[in-house]
């Protein structure tokens, strides 16, 4: 788990607040194959609380191109996209509006992002504020949060290819 500090002086920034990315690897519902996710969330400590930055991840969201409500965005398709994932070293890099940031990602997950050629992605707009960087997450905790109707149903996905240093 990864938090980012990009830009903190801005308005939105302190609306959102702290901005943290997860990453896991996990059976896909259409195929056996494992997919890669990356889901970024927010603490819920911006300076408007949590419905501030609940409104301020709609806004991100918003000005990334991403739909929000279930929809997944293939941003292979969308020429310019600012949603970006790199690949490399144990890490992922996920790059859009309001977020840089390098996560630590396991094998398992390394392997299914170069075996799909994507990660998908989940910009959680429900804010998260039991997972804090430093505090481990556990399996059920995550599967709790990520599987959530009303959690999924706020949130913008998509699919990003992946890139590398040697693409």
């Amino acid at each position: 788990m990864t938090q980012t500090n990009a830009a903190s002086g801005t308005s939105l920034m302190s609306r959102l607040g702290t901005l943290v990315v997860i990453p896991w690897a996990g059976g896909n519902q259409n195929d056996d194959r494992d997919m890669a996710f990356l889901m970024a969330y927010t603490l819920g400590d911006g300076v408007a609380g949590r419905e501030g930055s609940e409104e301020a991840a709609l806004t991100v969201a918003k000005e990334a191109g991403l739909p929000v409500g279930g929809t997944v965005l293939d941003v292979a398709r969308v020429p310019k996209s600012p949603v970006k994932v790199l690949v490399e070293g144990g890490k992922a890099v996920l790059t859009m509006p309001y977020l840089h940031v390098a996560c630590p990602v396991p094998e398992q997950w390394v392997a299914a992002a170069r075996d799909r050629g994507t990660v998908y992605v989940i910009l959680a707009s429900r804010p998260w504020p039991e997972a804090v960087p430093g505090r481990a997450v556990t399996e059920a905790a995550l599967q709790s949060f990520a599987a959530d109707e009303s959690v999924l149903g706020t949130a913008a996905h998509c699919l990003v290819p992946v890139s590398s240093l040697r693409s």
